[in-house]
């Protein structure tokens, strides 16, 4: 895993902090309450999400594909035993060498959303099948994603019809709906225009195969997010109401499958009062972990505890280890009151999108992962 350490098996308590411990079993069970969710969905699980070997393993163990963003991706997945044939290259704008070395080693699949990226994928993995990505103006995503990548069905249809004549195979649509997705209805809009793009296609002699349906299944964080069922249920009846004949579906979860699993370790390195606000600096901050805290403004709210557990609260903002005025990850954290140095924090639902986020900002280590 690059520079990322590895904890020993060693009782939490003993092992210096920051640390993000990761339980398996929460993860499988996870991908279990989608696939029932979804059933006629392949899961392909963006790795992005948090890419430790271990939940690598145990995802393709639970019979999940795999979604990639480059070759460095794929080499993990393949020192873990997934064949490459299973894996989906979504990222739209990919690294010349990145797709000549995917395609070598047997990735077949690759989206696409401009013609130099057509010509790239042409040049580099010729005969390959592609997709192309729709953009999305879908709203209720808590973690806004969208924006840089994706073009409308008119544009879609033209880059189509030209990666047929340069001699690829016009596979399948994608989009993405955002991060996060607290809606459950935001699939339809998505997939009704995917099913206009697939009966323009169809006019022209091409047959769409594959609907990727994209990520953005939600995590429960401090407060309920809908249940995975009323998910599949909406994209069900999207997919039966839209599309003009059946084709794979798809889901790209990253989030939903790890949130949960995870649990971030820290310890208390100073607490002070500055005007109005009560501060508790951790030893691990947006820079070294956790990142989407400084991401979404500090709105996404990761639910925190203490080793103190105290009956009296005080409202903390709970801020990193690095001299950045912006290395804050949350205000107004009701925490024990007498919260002291050398205490430790637990920030829950952590697996996703932190220690794979991380830097080595101003010196301070990426927290090592504990299964």
């Amino acid at each position: 895993m690059g520079l990322r350490r590895v904890l020993p098996r060693s009782a939490p308590d003993t092992v210096v902090t920051p640390f993000l411990r990761m339980d398996l079993g929460c993860v499988e069970l996870a991908y279990a309450q989608l696939r029932a969710a979804l059933p006629e969905a392949t899961v392909h699980y963006a790795m992005k999400c948090n890419p430790d070997r271990r939940i690598l393993r145990t995802l393709a163990a639970a019979g999940s594909s795999f979604e990639i963003a480059s070759a460095g991706e794929l080499s993990e997945l393949i020192a873990v035993g997934v064949r490459p044939a299973d894996v989906l290259f979504s990222n739209p704008v990919k690294v010349p060498e990145h797709v000549r070395v995917a395609y070598a080693a047997g990735v077949w699949r690759f989206a696409f959303d401009s013609d130099a990226e057509l010509d790239k994928i042409a040049e580099h993995a010729p005969g390959a099948a592609v997709y192309v990505r729709l953009a999305t103006a879908a709203t209720g995503s808590e973690v806004p994603s969208e924006g840089k990548f994706g073009v409308d069905p008119r544009a879609a249809a033209r880059l189509m019809r030209r990666a047929a004549a340069l001699g690829l195979r016009c596979h399948g649509i994608t989009f993405h709906v955002g991060s996060q997705m607290t809606d459950p209805r935001a699939w339809e809009a998505a997939i009704a225009n995917s099913a206009a793009l697939i009966r323009d296609l169809l006019s022209s002699g091409l047959r769409i195969t594959m609907l990727d349906l994209g990520g953005g299944f939600p995590a429960r964080y401090d407060r309920d997010v809908p249940d995975l069922a009323g998910y599949g249920a909406h994209i069900r009846a999207a997919a039966a109401k839209h599309l003009p004949y059946p084709v794979e579906l798809v889901i790209e979860p990253g989030r939903a499958l790890v949130a949960r699993a995870g649990t971030m370790t820290a310890s208390v390195i100073g607490v002070a009062q500055r005007g109005r606000r009560t501060w508790a600096h951790l030893d691990v901050g947006a820079f070294n972990g956790m990142m989407e805290s400084l991401e979404t403004g500090n709105q996404l709210r990761y639910p925190v505890s203490d080793s103190r557990s105290s009956p009296e609260k005080t409202l903390w903002s709970v801020t990193g280890p690095t001299c950045d005025s912006q290395d804050t990850m949350l205000h107004d954290v009701p925490l024990s009151a007498d919260l002291a140095v050398g205490d430790r924090v637990f920030l829950h639902v952590a697996g996703a999108y932190t220690v794979g986020y991380a830097s080595g900002f101003n010196g301070f280590d990426i927290p090592p992962v504990l299964c």
